[in-house]
């Protein structure tokens, strides 16, 4: 039975702890709805879609050429075809080939019946009527043909229930015929920022104050993500303005997050207004940046709620290895689990034991085809643009002392490379 995020206390948890806790928080997926192909990109699929038709509809010509029966034994292959027409594609030739004669044929046209193979326009020669093949003896019967249902069967599974669409998955569901499809609903993921210094982009810096840039990260996140955002703004350092906002939040989110707040501080007022709304679940976890970490439900509805950094490279950090997990289980994805890759490093890594380290990091693929991956430079939790330089970031296990070059480390890309890999 999986442990939730209310079962561990004050312990200490790893971060696979931690992500396998706070999905808990989102037990299954939200409901789904029908919509038309035009508005389903990023959509992940409700139910499997069983192919209609075959994929081509008809076996076809993969090149121009003519098509032909094309003998089983030399003795019974004529020096020469006669031409009984020609194909298009978009049309059929209605009548089937007579042995010894051949149609000119254009890519994706169907073949006529009595044809099975297809010879490229650049080895024939056309002689008095008829149609001679320049080398013979470099064709195989069959060549140049797509056969129908090749690429997908009529009745067969085109893509899985939990799949995320892309623009490929858009372009195969129009080839089907699919005008809409039924999907997951978008989780409303409701992110406000909190803070007496944390000032709106826009408006004149105080000389204390910092500008709001979390709330705007992970409201890209959000999106990256599948998600909706609803935006709440900037919410005071105050329990009663706090306690208010995550109430009515937990009305109207599927997941609630915040930014900022959650740390034992005097002015740290987030974990107090949880406990008056909601419950706490864990908030300490073994990893760098990331801490401190908050997570809970809030309200009778039992929203899920996260409570992230207020540094913004551990905000986004912890949001892709805590909070993306629970959005990818609520939109029903066939995996919530990271997307990770092998790499060699390129330099010495730091890293200290008993935590896992998310570095920035920069990969790339050599002249052999293997990934290799470099630090960003300096690794301070505020410095954003250090998260604008990254490609991935670069897993180092809580039982490692240190990262030689050389050695192979475990990167995590930013870009949706990992869209179609596999669960």
């Amino acid at each position: 039975m999986s442990l939730s995020c209310f079962d561990f206390g004050e312990r200490m948890l790893t971060v696979d702890e931690a992500r396998a806790a706070v999905l808990e928080l989102a037990p299954r997926p939200l409901g789904d709805e029908w919509r038309p192909l035009e508005s389903l990109h990023g959509r992940v699929l409700a139910q499997s879609l069983v192919s209609p038709i075959d994929v081509p509809q008809n076996t076809n010509s993969a090149m121009d050429g003519i098509a032909l029966a094309w003998p089983e034994t030399e003795a019974a292959r004529p020096d020469s075809w006669a031409q009984a027409g020609e194909v298009l594609a978009g049309h059929r030739h209605e009548t089937p080939l007579a042995p010894g004669e051949c149609v000119r044929i254009t890519t994706g046209a169907p073949l006529p019946a009595g044809a099975d193979t297809v010879i490229m326009r650049e080895q024939i020669e056309h002689q008095e009527g008829r149609v001679r093949v320049a080398h013979p003896d470099a064709v195989r019967r069959g060549q140049n043909v797509r056969l129908a249902g090749e690429d997908i069967a009529r009745g067969a599974v085109a893509l899985a229930a939990g799949t995320r669409l892309g623009a490929a998955e858009l372009g195969l569901l129009a080839s089907l015929g699919m005008a809409q499809a039924l999907v997951r609903r978008r989780p409303r993921v409701a992110v406000f920022s909190t803070g007496d210094e944390v000032t709106a982009p826009g408006k004149p810096l105080p000389a204390a104050g910092i500008f709001d840039a979390n709330r705007f990260s992970l409201a890209g996140l959000i999106a990256e993500h599948g998600g909706e955002v609803c935006d709440l703004g900037i919410l005071p350092d105050e329990r009663d303005v706090m306690v208010a906002a995550l109430a009515d939040a937990a009305h109207d989110a599927d997941l609630v997050m915040t930014s900022g707040g959650v740390s034992v501080g005097e002015a740290d007022q987030v974990r107090a207004a949880l406990a008056e709304v909601g419950e706490l679940g864990f908030w300490k976890i073994a990893i760098r940046p990331g801490r401190p970490l908050a997570c809970g439900r809030l309200g009778a509805q039992r929203t899920p709620f996260f409570g992230l950094p207020g540094n913004p490279v551990a905000a986004m950090v912890t949001f892709l290895q805590f909070v993306a997990p629970v959005l990818r289980r609520l939109q029903g994805c066939q995996t919530t689990d990271p997307c990770r890759f092998t790499a060699l490093a390129e330099s010495d890594l730091p890293s200290r034991k008993g935590r896992v380290d998310f570095l920035r990091g920069i990969f790339h693929c050599d002249a052999r085809g293997q990934l290799r991956v470099r630090s960003t430079g300096h690794q301070g939790s505020g410095i954003l643009s250090s998260m604008v330089a990254a490609n991935c970031l670069i897993e180092i296990a809580a039982d490692c002392e240190r990262i030689a070059q050389g050695d192979a480390v475990t990167i995590q890309p930013f870009a949706d490379i990992c869209r179609g890999m596999p669960s």
